[in-house]
C-alpha cells in the first residue's frame, strides 16, 4: 500500500509539472493599460448634443506596452441613448497638431454606433449613473502606437434629444496623461494633412477611461 501511494504521488507530480510546462509554452496575453487611464469616474454635467469630445493620448505618455492594435473604452455616467455620428483615431508627430494618419473607430464594426444604456446587456448594472457607471469598449484599433507621435480620438455626438441628457463618467476637472476638450460640430472629418482643432488640453477626457492592448 505504501508503494501504490508513492508511485500514485510520483504520477501526480509528473502530471503537474507536465501541465506546468504546456502552460509555459503557450503564450498568453495579459491585459495591459497602454498609458495611465482615468484614476476616478465622477461623472460630468454637460450638455453633448452637436458635440466633439477630441482626446489626446500623447506617446510621451506610453507605458512600454507593445502591441499592433489598441482598444479605448468609453464611459457613461447617465443617459438611455447614446447617438454617435463618428469616430476617427488621429496620427500626429510629437508635439504636433498636423495630421499625418487617420483610422476610423467602429463599434460593432459601426462609425455611427447607437448605445442603448438602458439594456442590461449592454449595462449589465441598471440604471447607469455616476456610482453605477457603463463603460463601452470600442473595436480595435489597428494602430501600433509609438512613443514618436501623439493620437487624437475624436467622437462627435449627433445633434438630438437624447444626448442632451446623457453624460460621460469622467471629469473636465482632473488631469492625468490623457487630456481631453469639447468643440462645438463634427471635428472627426478632417483630412490627412489637417490640423487638429486647438482647445483646452490640461483636464482629462470625460469619455475616455482607458487605453489597453486587448
Amino acid at each position: 500500500m505504501k508503494i501504490f501511494c508513492k508511485l500514485a504521488m510520483c504520477a501526480l507530480v509528473l502530471a503537474v509539472m507536465a501541465g506546468n510546462s504546456f502552460a509555459q509554452d503557450v503564450p498568453l496575453t495579459t491585459l495591459m493599460n497602454l498609458t495611465e487611464g482615468q484614476g476616478t469616474a465622477p461623472g460630468n454635467s454637460s450638455d453633448w448634443q452637436g458635440w466633439s469630445e477630441v482626446d489626446l493620448i500623447p506617446g510621451g505618455g506610453l507605458l512600454g506596452v507593445t502591441a499592433k492594435s489598441s482598444y479605448a473604452t468609453l464611459g457613461f455616467s447617465a443617459g438611455s441613448t447614446v447617438n454617435i455620428s463618428n469616430m476617427v483615431f488621429y496620427t500626429t508627430a510629437r508635439a504636433s497638431n498636423l495630421i499625418t494618419a487617420f483610422k476610423k473607430v467602429t463599434l460593432g464594426g459601426k462609425a455611427n454606433p447607437s448605445i442603448n444604456l438602458a439594456s442590461t446587456s449592454v449595462c449589465p448594472v441598471q440604471p447607469v449613473s455616476v456610482t453605477n457607471p457603463c463603460f463601452i469598449k470600442l473595436d480595435a484599433i489597428k494602430v501600433a502606437l509609438s512613443p514618436l507621435n501623439d493620437y487624437y480620438l475624436v467622437v462627435y455626438f449627433t445633434s438630438d434629444s437624447g444626448n442632451n441628457t446623457m453624460r460621460g463618467a469622467g471629469s473636465s476637472n482632473l488631469q492625468g496623461t490623457l487630456s481631453g476638450w469639447l468643440i462645438d460640430g463634427d471635428d472627426t472629418r478632417i483630412p490627412v494633412g489637417g490640423t487638429i482643432p486647438v482647445g483646452y488640453t490640461g483636464a482629462s477626457p470625460v469619455f475616455l477611461m482607458s487605453m489597453t492592448n486587448e
